[in-house]
């Protein structure tokens, strides 16, 4: 716990810093930050501050700069940004958000990623939106021997093809009574329903039924995979002329290749989808971009009132996080509005 006077100059040291970009010293702490304590006092404060791990003395400067769990104290309980209502957007924010397009729904998520890194300065990110678990048709096509194409028909009309080999070969109006039987009791449930049923109904199924069920099922299974591959990254060159970590190409290697991979990104992005509203990851704290210098702003956006997917900034700890909280709830916001649009 911090009193009143310590919490203040962690403020306007982080608040400084963030602005600035160079360690405060005591003298600056002193002018800017309201108190009236002498520069001694100050430095007493900000000694104490250190060793509570809130911020650390680079060793070119006698000033302080703040470390991630100070950003993280910063955040939670110092920040006074709240999200706007679309109608009130800052005049960059609403200039450039005219760049999504409802009218070409293919293109809104790059648009998305790429609006994200210009308002930012910083990496855009975004996941398409994710494909409905529920099928509402299914259907088994003869290819040839012990090959069987499987139709997946979602809800919206979205069609997915998977062919699979049997055990043994499988004639046209035994995959017809199967396409039958699945259809009517498991059309509309979500393909995890589906397996959870297949644990208790497997033994009262027919030997054929059981084992083309469990295959649609894995079918099912790869194209939820895939359907979640897609994240779009836009603006991972702005890193490079971050001062923070600019000139450390080990780090920006490794994190290069968090980007052109993706699936790290996915799971971080996954894990933001389930919350509500803006979250921030400070320093590592997210493990999948796991360094000291940079932070995650994510938030998930919804279409006609369900989540589908997430998108957010990646950038350096030293980054205006009212700001950033303002441009990822926005064009949140943003995208949900251009998709849900007919």
């Amino acid at each position: 716990m911090l009193d009143d006077r310590a919490r203040t100059l962690l403020k306007t040291l982080v608040e400084r810093y963030i602005a600035d970009g160079t360690p405060v010293g005591s003298r600056t702490l002193s002018r800017t930050s309201g108190l009236d304590l002498s520069p001694a006092t100050i430095r007493n404060v900000m000694a104490d501050l250190e060793e509570l791990g809130l911020i650390a003395s680079p060793h070119t400067s006698a000033g302080r700069i703040p470390t991630a769990r100070g950003y993280r104290l910063f955040v939670d309980t110092m920040l006074t940004a709240r999200p706007r209502e679309l109608g009130v957007m800052p005049p960059d924010v609403a200039a450039a958000s005219g760049q999504l397009h409802p009218d070409q729904p293919q293109r809104v998520i790059a648009q998305a990623a790429s609006l994200l890194s210009s308002l930012s300065s910083f990496v855009g990110v975004v996941t398409a939106p994710r494909k409905a678990s529920v099928f509402h048709h299914i259907e088994f096509l003869r290819l040839g021997e012990k090959r069987v194409l499987v139709i997946l028909v979602a809800p919206d009309g979205d069609v997915q093809n998977r062919v699979i080999f049997t055990a043994r070969d499988y004639a046209q109006p035994e995959l017809l009574e199967a396409t039958n039987y699945l259809n009517a009791h498991y059309a509309g449930l979500t393909i995890e329903e589906v397996r959870e049923r297949l644990k208790h109904e497997i033994d009262a199924l027919r030997g054929e039924i059981a084992t083309l069920m469990q295959a649609a099922v894995q079918a099912g299974t790869e194209v939820l995979a895939e359907a979640t591959d897609n994240v779009v990254v836009s603006g991972e060159r702005n890193l490079l002329t971050v001062q923070d970590f600019g000139n450390d190409m080990s780090s920006l290697r490794r994190l290069f290749d968090v980007f052109e991979q993706k699936t790290e990104l996915m799971r971080l992005l996954d894990v933001s989808s389930r919350a509500e509203g803006v979250r921030i990851y400070i320093g590592g704290e997210s493990h999948v971009v796991p360094f000291e210098e940079l932070s995650v702003v994510t938030a998930p956006y919804e279409v006609d009132g369900r989540v589908v997917g997430t998108l957010g900034v990646i950038g350096p700890t030293r980054m205006a996080y009212d700001r950033m909280i303002q441009i990822v709830d926005i064009t949140s916001r943003l995208v949900g509005n251009a998709l849900s649009t007919k």
